[in-house]
């Protein structure tokens, strides 16, 4: 800023205020600090394009971590600006959010109207946002005044539950999600709805949380599977947790689908590749990046949105990892290996 500040002949202070948009610089004065800035040979720079255009054609994605989920979120993003003019840039957590509650609202408070024009939250820790256009996938439960994406959590639940109750399975473990997710509450849902309609009774036993994290959820699988009448079944509450649910019982000598079935829950692409492939609900991930930018362009563009809650729908995909339940005896109870660290959700 101080070759700026000497080319234009103005204090560095003036520079920043011109950059960050702050009052207390005349017009006069502003227009000529822009100039200067473009004449320098800045005129690829974010800030330049902010300061000529009042935008920088950018789009910032934050999420807790670059885990399966949120990559793929990622790629419907990217796929989404495709030739429209837009950049995107993503931002991390690092996975730490139990330490940085709220980070968005931080995060988002630097970003807007400075490096980027709005932004896309994926499964935010906050509802209420005023920094400008912002619009959530896989939404925070709460009250919330942002335009949000996300998938039929509820009958995505059903699907994978009735699948395995159709299959004579009785004892169903369930590895739930975030609570703080209105998804995780809808699986749970799901779940219990399932369970209702077919007259079986939910042991409260059989549920664990797993918090859509590996080792929390590695921790429920082997709580289950040492259970004295432990489930023939397990439905986890994301592909994460099902994935840690079949290594699990890889190390307990138990066979899949044999002596016990897995269904996990978004269909992301490591749940094909694993031993046995992993039966699953799939939700559109890609589908609701993609959703979410376009509403987000929208917002941008001062159009309003023809819908601001898009629910989109979901499958079952069958693959290896489900079968008939058989007579078994029960696995001999062994301690889980170490006390479980903070995961990536």
């Amino acid at each position: 800023m101080q070759q700026v500040a000497d080319e234009a002949g103005v204090s560095v202070s003036t520079v920043s205020k011109v950059i960050n948009g702050r009052y207390g610089v005349a017009s006069e004065t502003f227009d000529h600090v822009t100039e200067v800035i473009a004449r320098l040979g800045f005129e690829a720079s974010l800030v330049a394009r902010s300061l000529r255009n009042r935008r920088t054609n950018v789009i910032g994605v934050l999420v807790a971590d670059f885990e399966p989920f949120s990559t793929e979120v990622l790629k419907g993003a990217a796929d989404a600006l495709r030739g429209s003019g837009y950049e995107l840039v993503a931002y991390s957590a690092g996975g730490r959010t139990d330490e940085y509650l709220g980070w968005e609202r931080r995060y988002l408070s630097r970003l807007m109207g400075t490096l980027v024009d709005g932004a896309v939250l994926v499964t935010p820790t906050v509802t209420d946002v005023q920094s400008g256009p912002v619009v959530a996938v896989d939404p925070h439960t709460g009250p919330s005044n942002l335009p949000a994406v996300a998938a039929d959590n509820l009958q995505g639940a059903r699907l994978a539950v009735d699948h395995l109750l159709a299959l004579g399975h009785r004892r169903i473990g369930m590895i739930t999600g975030r609570p703080d997710l209105i998804s995780a509450q809808l699986r749970e849902q799901g779940y219990r709805d399932a369970h209702a309609a077919a007259g079986v009774p939910v042991d409260e036993e059989l549920l664990r949380p797993g918090g859509y994290v590996t080792e929390r959820s590695r921790q429920a699988a082997w709580d289950l599977l040492n259970l004295a009448d432990p489930p023939t079944a397990v439905f986890a509450a994301n592909d994460l947790s099902a994935l840690a649910t079949l290594e699990v019982a890889l190390e307990r000598g138990i066979r899949v689908p044999g002596q016990l079935s897995v269904v996990g829950f978004d269909n992301v692409p490591e749940s094909a590749l694993s031993r046995p492939s992993l039966t699953t609900v799939q939700q559109p991930i890609r589908q609701m990046g993609h959703a979410a930018v376009e509403m987000l362009v929208r917002l941008i563009s001062g159009q309003e949105l023809l819908e601001s809650h898009l629910i989109l729908d979901t499958a079952l995909v069958l693959r290896g990892s489900t079968g008939r339940p058989a007579p078994r005896t029960a696995p001999v109870a062994r301690s889980a290996p170490g006390h479980p660290t903070e995961g990536s959700l």
